[in-house]
């Protein structure tokens, strides 16, 4: 990926976790793990609706830290690629028509876990959301259509301002998580924010393994 702020970002995220996990206790110690898995997202209209699509798959995968901050509390920072959209048909004077938009981003939550027990963590929190790259695909009987974009962003204050949940299913090094998430604003690193009209929404599911 170009964008440099986001390998420092990463690189940071990665070697500070490896610095600090040293006890054998993963309900005790700093841990660091990989994950990979699925989204289903989509994205609605915040002024009505207008807009119409169905759901699309998409790939996430990446890293997390697990920081105990007692007992029962932990932080749970996350670095994820993530592919986001949506799709959908329809018809045009007779003639049929479908398309998909996968929008490609590098997503940061920022969670709070709540251990309800050795075996389930409940998550909460922030996301922000750095868009890398964006991919038009539009099918008719004419021909296809494929448009694609890509980003080259360095200022990490341009982000999108997500809120995301869940929990994780704990199996000693396994972890399977389930979340949901939706957009809430964008940064356009000024200094200012707007509120996006068409927002993404998603659904992901995850397994990782813990070092």
């Amino acid at each position: 990926m170009k964008n440099k702020s986001l390998l420092m970002l990463i690189a940071l995220f990665v070697f500070a976790g490896t610095g600090m996990a040293q006890t054998s206790d993963f309900s005790e110690k700093i841990s660091i793990g990989v994950k990979a898995g699925a989204n289903i997202s989509n994205v609605y209209d915040t002024q009505g609706d207008e807009f119409d699509a169905d759901a699309k798959l998409g790939f996430a995968a990446g890293a997390f830290v697990q920081i105990p901050l007692g007992r029962f509390l932990g932080f749970h920072p996350e670095i994820l690629f993530s592919q986001k959209g949506y799709q959908g048909s329809g018809s045009i004077l007779g003639s049929d028509y479908n398309y998909t938009r996968t929008t490609n981003f590098i997503d940061v939550p920022l969670l709070i876990a709540l251990k309800a027990s050795p075996f389930v963590t409940f998550l909460v929190g922030p996301q922000y959301s750095y868009l890398v790259s964006q991919k038009y695909y539009l099918h008719t009987a004419l021909g296809d259509v494929t448009e694609e974009e890509h980003f080259e962003n360095e200022n990490l204050l341009k982000n999108t301002l997500s809120v995301t949940g869940g929990f994780d299913i704990n199996l000693s090094s396994i972890v399977i998580g389930a979340r949901a998430g939706w957009d809430i604003t964008n940064n356009k690193g000024d200094g200012t924010s707007t509120t996006p009209r068409y927002k993404n929404m998603w659904y992901q599911a995850t397994v990782g393994y813990r070092f």
